[in-house]
């Protein structure tokens, strides 16, 4: 999106407070799944989702009725996605949020390999040291030798591969709709997927379960809406560095809710990761600042 306003401390602002709210989701998420069926917790995500975007819609005058532009890939936008989030429901069913959030966060990782594959992008030798040194914090994280590894943390992972391949279906569809209706397609597209599946799992939620769901799909409209906000005042490569903070509003929440905090072994992997893809991103910007100076003509190739 172009940054209109140039404020970057509001969009900074903005920024923290989307990734304070968005663990709050995660919590509701957890806290469901133990009463009712991912499937069916992810479909709720989504189908909420989409209910509290249509008065925002309608504010803004965007018209949301009608088929999307390229609607082949903003269903596999939302495929992408909704793969990503019941991987990761599945991930934080029985495990802590930070663990698992981390993991996903290997998504550069996989986007810095298979963006030059898909999308031409290029791949040198130092995007390639930063993935190795990113898959040497997951190991660290996990211990798969050691009494403490839960197979079922393998779900974060699955999520990290769906949320790389949902960026790149993003950066083909940037420019092709506004991101608010962009973000409702995504919820419509989950709903679609997940409807004939979560039939066979289906338990009808009491007043409490309900009002969990609504809450779940608020936080993500609210946290996805401020994420475009804050891209409004700042650009990605000032808010990038933000993203990590999540992890951090996550490890509160969870020592609050669950009295989990992190081992040493967990602070190392997050650190190793968060680093690396960090690194990845902060050269993927920079490359393609000066891909475009050099298309602009404002910088001589000798």
């Amino acid at each position: 999106m172009q940054n209109h306003k140039q404020n970057p401390l509001i969009g900074m602002g903005l920024m923290l407070l989307a990734m304070i709210l968005v663990p709050v989701l995660d919590l509701f998420a957890k806290l469901l799944a133990a009463d009712y069926a991912v499937l069916q917790v992810t479909w709720a995500r989504f189908v909420f989702h989409g209910l509290w975007m249509l008065p925002l819609l309608t504010l803004k005058g965007i018209v949301w009725w009608r088929m999307p532009p390229q609607p082949i890939y903003q269903l596999l936008r939302s495929l992408m996605l909704t793969m990503t989030t019941v991987a990761f429901f599945f991930a934080i069913k029985d495990n802590p949020i930070p663990t698992a959030l981390t993991l996903l966060f290997i998504s550069p990782l996989i986007v810095a390999v298979v963006a030059p594959i898909w999308l031409g992008e290029s791949f040198d030798l130092y995007r390639g040291a930063a993935v190795v040194v990113g898959f040497i914090g997951v190991v660290v994280m996990l211990r798969p030798t050691t009494d403490s590894f839960s197979p079922t943390i393998l779900w974060a992972l699955v999520a990290g591969v769906g949320y790389a391949l949902y960026i790149m279906l993003t950066r083909k569809l940037s420019a092709t709709a506004p991101p608010l209706l962009t973000l409702f397609y995504t919820a419509v597209g989950g709903v679609v997927v997940l409807t004939p599946l979560v039939t066979s799992v289906w338990q009808t939620p009491d007043l409490t379960g309900l009002v969990m769901m609504a809450s779940m799909g608020l936080f993500a409209a609210m946290g996805h809406y401020l994420i475009i906000m804050a891209c409004e005042y700042a650009t990605a490569s000032q808010l990038s560095p933000f993203n990590y903070f999540e992890i951090v509003a996550a490890t509160g929440i969870s020592y609050f809710a669950f009295g989990f905090f992190p081992d040493l072994y967990v602070w190392l992997g997050i650190a190793i990761i968060c680093t690396s893809g960090a690194y990845v991103s902060w050269r993927e910007l920079k490359m393609s600042k000066t891909a475009r100076a050099i298309q602009d003509g404002r910088i001589d190739i000798l």
